[in-house]
């Protein structure tokens, strides 16, 4: 497509990644209204943002892949139509189990609206700068779109109710469906014949639910039980069949070769780890601010409102200018540092917190801390990448982020559970008990972004290739990728893209 359709296009595209990426800001800050309206469980709770991250996490490479095949338009539009479709029977949702049906079907939308956008956006603008500038803005509605959210959020939950959050996307998804078939043009695919892993993504997906349920049960059933350690193995072994289909596959989704890249594993052992922990600082303090410090949804959606607008001033303004200078590598270990100390602060507090004292200054730590390592941990995922290889490595970095935020989301809403029930047991008050819970949580999130940094440090003198060295990306190709990346990860998990915190 060319001439003056092309910018309309993109703000299409963009607006079916904003509204993606609104749902999960939104519902983060209506958790407590659906909980006392549905009657959710303890950690059963977190399954409402899990089932979305299940989905969307397992299926972003097989969504891809299906693009190349059957079109990506065509992809988009049944992803759009689908995500709509689901957040009407969120809407409608009369108990847990059909909410988190429906959540899990949001995310099969969303990874088939999210997984071809940005190669929409690549046939769109050919010509690299106009490229770039297009990326760019792309890349900026994961920031809004986190910020947004817990604004819009909070305020139609206390004026319209939780179910206004899911009703908002129905006029907005079908706008984008019509100006699609009006603003794109349809891509033919290669077609089905081309080839499509279909059962090494039915073992993905289904190791990684299988994973999250064990976790998730373990505040129920215990850590050691039958049932947690059978759910876990299972797990395992669906998650090694998937392996070994990858390197039988004729098409396979996850081909072996990208893992041998320089750094690859390195940075996404190191991106699963923190986004384990920055998933459980949006899901917990949500609950902290307001089952804690009393605060309403609205006032929740406003106290969340600095660690997003500083991780963009960082992210945008700042990060690349530090990571040109000292390396992508030393940018990434000091925001590791900033985000353990932020979660430190979280440790510690009281019950009587007040919000000016003890939470903006963690807000703070986090915004500096977020703006500086997902830039740099994207980066990183990438450097080693060959070109040919980039749109799978991008695709590998999606899937980490979102399977470590649904297993640590799941890991740490538990453990929060496990203990506000011992601080019950032991005499505490509801509210005295579910701040020990949530404190324990923050720890535990501590340790998990220490892990990251020692992970980083580790792995700091491994050498790396020159740029263009042997094929690799050259300078101006890496800053491609990169960028591409960038953009794919914005869309793909919002708040935990834009912040991963907000």
């Amino acid at each position: 497509m060319t001439g003056s359709h092309r910018w309309p296009a993109l703000l299409v595209l963009c607006a079916g990644s904003l509204i993606i990426i609104l749902d999960g800001s939104i519902v983060a800050v209506a958790l407590p209204a659906v909980q006392a309206d549905l009657g959710f469980q303890g950690a059963g709770l977190a399954w409402v943002v899990n089932a979305f991250l299940v989905a969307f996490g397992g299926l972003l490479l097989l969504a891809g892949r299906l693009g190349d095949l059957l079109g990506r338009r065509q992809v988009f539009l049944a992803g759009v139509a689908l995500f709509t479709l689901a957040s009407l029977l969120c809407a409608v949702a009369t108990g847990p189990a059909t909410l988190v049906a429906a959540r899990f079907a949001q995310g099969v939308g969303g990874a088939l609206a999210t997984a071809v956008s940005l190669g929409m956006i690549v046939r769109l603008f050919p010509e690299p700068a106009e490229r770039a500038r297009a990326i760019a803005v792309f890349s900026f509605t994961g920031a809004a779109g986190a910020s947004i959210g817990l604004l819009v959020g909070g305020v139609l939950t206390d004026l319209a109710g939780w179910r206004s959050i899911f009703l908002i996307n129905l006029p907005i998804g079908a706008l984008i469906l019509a100006a699609t078939v009006r603003l794109i043009a349809p891509d033919p695919g290669v077609g089905l014949r081309a080839g499509l892993d279909l059962l090494g993504a039915v073992l993905a997906t289904a190791g990684l639910m299988v994973a999250v349920l064990a976790i998730v049960g373990a505040g129920a059933h215990g850590w050691t039980s039958a049932r947690t350690l059978g759910a876990a193995a299972l797990a395992v072994a669906l998650l090694a069949g998937f392996a070994v289909r990858q390197r039988s596959a004729p098409t396979p989704l996850l081909p072996p070769r990208v893992l041998r890249a320089p750094g690859l594993v390195a940075a996404n052992v190191v991106q699963f780890l923190m986004v384990a922990a920055y998933f459980g600082f949006q899901f917990l303090l949500a609950l902290h601010l307001q089952l804690v410090l009393g605060l309403d949804p609205a006032a929740t959606g406003f106290a969340f409102l600095p660690a997003p607008l500083v991780i963009a001033l960082v992210s945008l303004g700042l990060a690349g200018r530090l990571m040109a200078r000292y390396g992508a590598r030393t940018v990434l270990v000091s925001g590791l540092a900033l985000a353990v100390v932020g979660f430190l602060l979280l440790a510690r507090l009281p019950v009587d917190a007040s919000y000016a004292r003890d939470v903006l200054p963690a807000m703070l730590v986090f915004g500096v801390a977020g703006g500086l390592t997902l830039p740099a941990v994207t980066t990183l995922a990438m450097a080693g990448a060959a070109p040919d290889d980039a749109g799978l490595a991008s695709g590998l970095a999606n899937t980490t982020q979102q399977v470590g935020g649904a297993l640590g989301l799941a890991a740490l809403a538990t453990l929060a559970a496990v203990r506000t029930d011992a601080s019950r047991a032991a005499g505490a008050d509801q509210v005295a008990a579910l701040a020990a819970g949530y404190r324990s949580a923050f720890a535990v999130a501590a340790a998990l972004v220490t892990a990251a940094l020692l992970v980083a440090l580790v792995t700091a003198g491994k050498k790396r290739p020159a740029p263009g060295h042997h094929g690799g990306p050259g300078r101006g190709q890496r800053r491609s990728a990169v960028a591409s990346t960038s953009a794919r990860r914005s869309t793909a998990a919002g708040y935990a893209c834009d912040g991963g915190l907000a």
